[in-house]
């Protein structure tokens, strides 16, 4: 019996449906020759291979049928559009990514039916330019009205991009700037990630509403043109200010019966690095580590981290967070002070060891708090310093 050309289209689209390795021929090529997918990973790549299984899915049976796209299938691609223009992927990038994958697709026609003919390669022409062009259109229009809809609302489209951030959901290092720059916003550089929540042991979920008065308390730069981002995580309110508020942070959220810790972000796409950081922090840290109200900072996240067998960073780099100005040549009478005080449990027999007066042993150990703002007599404090000092290489 003779097949039609509807049945070898048909065969044709069985059998690379049912193969998983075409959805990742498409991937992997997309993932390589578009630049804003170059970076895709993690949380990110699922939904890509996701998007791909379905749009080949869709290809194929238009092929097979000789039919066009329907009012189902332009709605999942405005909903993809507005998607990416919330996380901020240009849309010029996510339409290259289709016409990437439009290539795969005809690549894998071709080696698999070799027998097809003009008339089906001619349908197969017809049926991506149409569906191209269409999707084009519809993506365009639904990612423009996204866009202007997030700019109208700037806080919404602020907490947005702060979770996006959060996420690590952003395909390039430039990709956060560029959605701030449509919103006409610049986001503290250098920035710090301050994540707070209650300090009672009863913690009820943060409110928007509470954590913007939390901002408007802790807002004392002066530096209008600069915008920060806040969003909410549960019972934690999740602030990205500028670097300057941190040392009056800490008595903010005493005042508020709030806790938190400020995680330095290196740059925009670090701050998934930050918030993670953050986060274990205060899961981890010991109810003493807050004496005093007292906020923690990079180095406490980073000693948790390290004890929790999770590090962040190697330990010498964590040794020079926590000891800072200690670690240079000329200090070193400061860190042998420090060390016999660690030793000994006590400056004046730190001060027998050293062969000083007590009260020089005392006046050292002063100049450590200060260059260090860790108090060796503070429990807490000390540990972080011992560890520190202990794992320098």
């Amino acid at each position: 019996m003779t097949r039609t050309p509807v049945d070898v289209r048909e065969r044709v689209r069985q059998e690379m449906v049912a193969d998983p390795r075409v959805v990742e021929a498409v991937v992997a090529a997309v993932h390589a020759q578009v630049p804003a997918y170059a970076a895709l990973a993690g949380s990110r790549l699922p939904e890509v291979r996701a998007i791909a299984a379905w749009g080949l899915e869709r290809l194929l049976h238009l092929w097979a049928t000789d039919s066009g796209l329907g009012p189902s299938d332009l709605r999942r691609f405005r909903g993809i559009a507005a998607a990416r223009a919330a996380d901020g992927r240009p849309v010029r990038a996510v339409l290259r990514a289709y016409r990437v994958a439009a290539t795969v697709l005809t690549d894998e026609i071709a080696a698999r039916a070799p027998e097809l003919t003009a008339s089906d390669a001619l349908a197969l022409t017809r049926m991506l330019l149409t569906a191209l062009d269409t999707l084009s259109e519809e993506m365009a229009s639904a990612y423009a009205a996204t866009s202007e809809d997030l700019a109208a609302d700037r806080d919404r489209a602020l907490r947005l991009l702060l979770d996006d951030l959060i996420a690590g959901r952003h395909a390039s290092a430039g990709a956060p700037a560029d959605r701030a720059a449509r919103l006409g916003v610049q986001l503290p550089d250098p920035a710090v990630l301050l994540v707070a929540e209650p300090a009672g042991p009863d913690r009820p979920d943060m409110t928007h509403d509470a954590v913007t008065a939390l901002r408007d308390a802790l807002d004392t730069t002066g530096a209008p043109e600069v915008t920060w981002a806040t969003t909410v995580r549960g019972p934690r309110a999740v602030l990205l200010v500028p670097a300057a508020v941190t040392p009056a942070a800490g008595e903010v959220l005493r005042a508020r019966d709030l806790r938190g810790c400020a995680v330095t972000a290196e740059s925009l796409d670090r701050i998934a690095v930050a918030h993670r950081l953050a986060a274990d922090a205060l899961d981890t840290a010991p109810a003493h580590a807050y004496r005093g109200g007292r906020l923690l900072t990079d180095a406490d996240a980073h000693v948790l981290a390290l004890l929790a067998g999770r590090p962040a960073l190697p330990p010498d780099a964590v040794a020079r967070l926590v000891l800072g100005p200690l670690t240079d040549p000329g200090q070193g009478h400061l860190l042998a002070a420090l060390t016999a005080y660690l030793d000994t449990g006590s400056a004046n027999a730190a001060a027998r060891e050293l062969h000083l007066h007590a009260q020089s042993l005392r006046y050292r150990l002063r100049r450590v708090r200060d260059l260090t703002d860790r108090d060796p007599r503070d429990a807490w404090q000390r540990l972080t310093l011992d560890i520190a000092r202990t794992i320098r290489s």
